[in-house]
């Protein structure tokens, strides 16, 4: 009788207790998100700054390599200047949604007429397989549209990048664009898009063709990575053209604190500009108009790891290229050796001193195209 008596009392004042506690796993088991609005939301700034000395080292070519005539002219020969005053805000929205703007405050030292305003884009991330995004961006064509735009690690970019980028191929651009790995842990990864064609910070699409473009890269070995990309689009009133390229990039430990970095690229594809600009009563198809260049840029990095002056890297960027290889070749062959302090880790803070080699097969007085030398001492700072 006392077992029923000592069972019924626990039952009586212990119940609540196991309600509690059933109540309390309960809670836990449904304790999810209800609203995702403000998910993981942040705002995030950044930027980069590029100042620069620069002075021409040829009596006859000025510090944009353009040709004069000492007995009757005059010219710059040095200067410092901003070269990039970038200052990139993102705001993410949500886990899911994402917005970016990135502008080159730098670009007000001239007219600043369609270039102050370069990223502003809208980000949708699903998962790891599939991101898209929509504004203003650059779409990915190559090695220097995957690096981040606030990172350079000589002068300035390649001449065909600028090249590609006036025709509409690269650079900024507005549209769509779609990426994201192919197979689990992106190992292989596709990029894909359409976009309007005519540059940034244009009201409209200066013809109703859009171009598109597609990339895949893969990385076959650690440290070893190959992309190959193809375009196809228009200009202004030009017909449809093709581009193509293909690139690899390397990082090969060498003994001690020595790497190896490695980019190669290849690019051909049509010269708009010079199709729409030619005025002969009869002209050649598109065909006949097309560019192409090639640069090795093999860079050298010791990794010193003191407190203040963490590598340094002794680069030497070769380039070969072809504005109108066709029908008006002059090929252009750019040599660039550079030395990098690198204060900072991850290009956060870099002193580069080099010198900017330019040589044409056929020099034209009085113009930009003719063989000139550029030094340069540039520093920059992310944050």
């Amino acid at each position: 009788m006392k077992h029923f008596y000592l069972f019924f009392i626990t039952c009586i004042f212990g119940s609540p207790f196991f309600a509690n506690s059933q109540q309390k796993d309960r809670t836990r088991l449904t304790d999810t998100i209800k609203n995702y609005s403000a998910y993981k939301r942040k705002l995030t700034f950044a930027g980069v700054l590029q100042t620069r000395y620069v002075l021409a080292l040829d009596k006859n070519a000025d510090i944009n390599g353009k040709n004069f005539d000492p007995a009757t002219s005059k010219a710059i020969s040095n200067t410092f200047l901003v070269k990039r005053a970038r200052v990139m805000l993102k705001g993410d929205i949500n886990d899911h949604f994402s917005a970016n703007i990135l502008a080159n405050l730098a670009e007000f030292n001239s007219d600043p007429t369609n270039k102050v305003l370069e990223n502003a884009y809208i980000k949708y991330s699903l998962n790891q397989y599939f991101h898209i995004q929509a504004g203003q961006f650059r779409p990915f064509f190559g090695i220097e549209d995957v690096i981040p735009v606030d990172i350079i690690r000589t002068l300035d970019f390649s001449n065909q990048y600028y090249a590609f980028g006036k025709n509409g191929w690269q650079s900024f651009q507005t549209g769509i664009s779609i990426l994201g790995n192919v197979i689990p842990g992106g190992k292989l990864r596709y990029f894909a898009g359409a976009y309007n064609g005519n540059n940034k910070n244009q009201s409209s699409d200066d013809n109703n063709t859009k171009n598109l473009y597609g990339r895949l890269e893969a990385d076959f070995l650690k440290g070893f990575t190959v992309g190959v990309n193809a375009g196809s689009g228009s200009m202004a009133a030009s017909d449809i053209g093709q581009a193509y390229g293909a690139d690899v990039t390397a990082k090969i430990p060498l003994s001690g604190k020595f790497d190896l970095l490695l980019m190669a690229e290849y690019k051909k594809g049509a010269n708009f500009l010079a199709y729409n600009t030619d005025k002969q009563l009869i002209r050649p198809d598109l065909d006949e108009y097309q560019m192409q260049g090639f640069y090795f840029f093999p860079t050298l990095r010791y990794n010193h790891e003191s407190r203040r002056l963490r590598a340094i890297e002794f680069s030497c960027r070769y380039e070969y290229f072809d504005e109108n290889y066709k029908l008006a070749s002059n090929p252009r062959q750019t040599l660039i050796p550079n030395v990098s302090l690198i204060f900072a880790d991850d290009f956060y803070a870099a002193l580069q001193l080099g010198v900017a080699i330019d040589k044409f097969k056929n020099e034209v007085p009085l113009s930009t195209t003719y063989n000139h030398n550029l030094g340069y001492v540039q520093l920059q700072i992310r944050f």
